[in-house]
């Protein structure tokens, strides 16, 4: 009977011997992995590299957020198991979907990752299955694209299969927030199959907001992404309407955070990365061009900040001129090359933007990264330099791209020639020489 799926499963989950299935061991699965073999759950991570599984069956990690110990400890217990191979999933009572969702070389969302999942899904359906997808697209999605595959294999959703769109909510590096302690946000295509979401959720997590649709969830995680995409681009134009009136953008936003209500601070800097901000908005904005409406606003902020690298590099030619040199020829020394600081995730980096259009402006460019050792740039791949006193002597100008914390901003100083600071690492620094300009301060 129909309601025998939902309460076995309910019971499954509740005792923790419900099996769990992650397709997608990245960024976001791996560390969800995790989370549910600590709560006590079996997990089979499915991914298609068989170099990610090999490297996770030995108990290492490639993902900033999961310590090789952490996942030594799992494979060691018998608890998680990394393969390639999807007929695992047959043996799964829930399978969650943690896939990439980039976007097309036309700004379109590329869902084929999506549709290989629900493929492999539909291999080993059985009913009792709950589904749930937390990869960030555009509203609709779940309902497209995994329900109504389901329904023409023969199964009621919400009675015989269960589905449900949860969005991640990851953010790389943060020391506070990381997958076992942020809120998820659960809708479902049926109140069933959204109270088996909360109730898996619920197993490790303090907080799970039921919502009344997976279109709502969908919608939540855009609304998210958004918002920050659009509070980056404003400080990104404050930036350069600052600098223009010879006013330290940075200064202004310290101040205007002392407002203890009404003001959130949001930071210039080199153009914006990860898979989230560069990338969710233009789901939202392909959606609606479906339905004739144009949005404005998202679209200007993504302008904005597509085009902060060659702001930068601009603003780092301007400087080596002040100071008669020129970009053509120059070595430049760039520091830092993740998107955001202390990771090493590269995705949608701004800093190998500005590294480009340094490279087309016809300057040398060095690159040096604590956490990004060799990064492919077009068909090539690049080396991390060794930083040394020889090596910011040599480079006619230093750019500090991703702030690390593993960088001592004083002795770069001492030896570098000049200087461009993207991220307001020298902020408040005592500049004698005149060797610094900052983005969005007066030179």
């Amino acid at each position: 009977m129909a309601e025998g799926h939902f309460g076995a499963l309910l019971r499954k989950i509740e005792d923790k011997s419900a099996r769990i299935g992650i397709i997608g061991l990245g960024y976001v699965g791996l560390p969800l992995a995790m989370e549910f073999c600590e709560a006590g759950f079996f997990v089979d991570g499915f991914d298609i590299s068989q170099r990610k599984v090999d490297l996770l069956a030995r108990g290492q990690s490639d993902v900033d957020d999961v310590s090789a110990d952490t996942v030594r400890k799992f494979v060691d217990r018998g608890t998680f198991m990394p393969t390639t191979d999807d007929s695992v999933l047959a043996g799964d009572d829930v399978i969650i979907i943690c896939v990439p969702t980039p976007l097309s070389r036309f700004k379109d969302p590329d869902v084929s990752y999506i549709q290989d999942a629900v493929d492999r899904i539909i291999k080993h359906i059985h009913p009792g299955l709950l589904v749930i997808l937390e990869s960030t697209t555009y509203p609709g999605t779940t309902r497209e694209l995994i329900a109504e595959p389901i329904e023409k294999a023969g199964y009621e959703v919400g009675k015989d299969v269960f589905v449900v769109f949860s969005p991640e909510r990851v953010d790389p590096g943060n020391p506070n927030y990381h997958t076992g302690n942020t809120p998820k946000v659960v809708g479902g295509i049926t109140q069933s199959c959204t109270n088996l979401g909360v109730a898996l959720y619920l197993t490790f997590l303090p907080k799970v907001v039921p919502v009344s649709s997976p279109d709502t969830a969908e919608m939540v995680k855009l609304l998210e992404n958004t918002f920050r995409s659009v509070n980056i681009a404003l400080a990104n134009e404050m930036a350069m309407i600052c600098e223009k009136l010879g006013v330290d953008v940075w200064e202004v936003i310290e101040a205007a955070s002392t407002k203890p209500f009404g003001f959130m601070p949001f930071y210039p800097g080199p153009g914006v990365g990860g898979h989230c901000i560069p990338i969710d908005p233009h789901y939202l904005s392909w959606k609606m061009r479906e339905k004739n409406f144009y949005a404005h606003f998202i679209e200007l902020a993504g302008e904005i900040n597509y085009n902060m690298p060659t702001v930068v590099v601009n603003e780092i030619a301007k400087h080596l001129n002040d100071h008669d040199k020129h970009l053509k020829g120059a070595t430049v020394l760039v520091l830092g090359v993740a998107y955001k600081p202390n990771i090493s995730d590269v995705r949608e980096s701004p800093a190998l933007e500005v590294i480009k259009h340094l490279v087309e402006w016809g300057a040398d460019v060095i690159y040096n990264d604590p956490y990004v050792p060799r990064v492919a740039f077009g068909e090539d791949v690049l080396e991390s330099a060794e930083l040394s006193e020889e090596l910011l002597r040599e480079a006619d100008i230093v750019v500090i791209a991703t702030n690390h914390k593993d960088y001592d901003y004083q002795w770069i100083y001492q030896h570098a020639n000049l200087i461009y600071d993207s991220r307001n690492a020298y902020g408040g620094f005592a500049d004698p020489e005149g060797k610094i300009a900052r983005l969005g301060a007066p030179k």
